[in-house]
């Protein structure tokens, strides 16, 4: 019972934030940090129930979340259950001063108003006074989304990357080592949990960037390749690198500028992870300047083609 003489019920904050016993406050804190999320009046369409869910998992965490009090109740915590006190079925009781529950009030009200709380031996000092958790309400967990500009290469093979973002609360930006999976696409969002804002979650935005030896058509790469004009006049073979490693292709004879040629799943990877296509673009090279012996030749020939007609 409690200071007044009703009956009030054991409260475990334990199963209440979803916890092991013997929990780490590391844990205790992150478990607050996911259910207070949740449960948020603010994005709960259950306003009324959240309220509650919320009180209570805020009544927990200023328990379980304080090293001393949390201290407290797991000493007293199994003599109040043994001690007799009536245990009432349904639910935890209704509020008691200043928001939280009657349980709390017994527990910890009188030490935290310095009056002599319950417990061993009475005791307690001056501490403070406990407020409503709607009035020590913790920052609400934002996430912070930006770009993240990565390679061809990055996003088709992975790797660490470092990223830089700013808090809005923060004048300096910060720095993390993030590992891009492999097969990333355009648009697709990484999400690392607990690094936004008050325990939110950072959220990172892939940009694939072209290059100068790729270019991007959605999720196609293309790639153009210098080819002489008499190999594309009289066929032969290139050398074309691509993300996946080099290959040589076969140059038909009469390849005309401008001529593409399809290599299948060497793309980039889409949103159903299957993989474009990479197109090799043929560009003829026109010589600038003949020597003597090469220009004959090319005169011979426009003569010969002249004769033809």
């Amino acid at each position: 019972m409690d200071r007044w003489g009703m009956a009030v019920q054991y409260k475990d904050y334990y199963k209440v934030l979803g916890v092991a016993k013997n929990a780490s406050q590391d844990d205790i804190r992150k478990a607050f940090r996911k259910l207070a999320r949740e449960h948020h009046p603010d994005v709960s369409k259950d306003k009324k129930g959240a309220e509650a869910k919320f009180k209570e998992i805020n009544e927990a965490n200023e328990v379980l979340g304080d090293p001393a009090k949390r201290q407290k109740y797991d000493e007293l915590g199994s003599d109040w259950e043994r001690g007799g006190y009536q245990q009432t079925a349904g639910g935890f009781p209704g509020g008691g001063a200043d928001g939280f529950s009657d349980f709390f009030e017994a527990f910890f009200g009188g030490a935290a108003r310095g009056g002599g709380g319950f417990g061993r031996g009475g005791g307690g000092g001056g501490g403070r006074m406990p407020r409503s958790p709607f009035e020590a309400r913790p920052p609400e967990p934002q996430d912070i989304e930006t770009e993240l500009e990565v390679s061809i290469e990055e996003a088709l093979s992975g790797g660490k990357k470092r990223v830089s973002f700013r808090r809005s609360n923060q004048s300096a930006p910060e720095t993390l080592d993030v590992q891009i999976p492999k097969g990333v696409c355009e648009g697709q969002k990484i999400r690392l949990a607990g690094k936004g804002a008050n325990g939110g979650d950072l959220l990172l935005k892939i940009s694939v960037a072209p290059s100068e030896r790729y270019q991007l058509e959605g999720s196609d790469i293309v790639c153009d390749v210098l080819v002489p004009v008499w190999e594309a006049v009289l066929g032969g073979e290139a050398q074309v690198a691509t993300p996946d490693g080099s290959i040589r292709l076969k140059i038909p004879p009469g390849t005309q500028p401008g001529r593409r040629f399809r290599l299948p799943e060497r793309g980039l990877f889409k949103r159903d992870k299957q993989r474009a296509d990479f197109f090799v673009q043929i560009k003829v090279v026109v010589p600038e300047q003949l020597t003597d012996a090469q220009r004959k030749h090319w005169e011979a020939l426009a003569n010969a083609d002249h004769k033809k007609e």
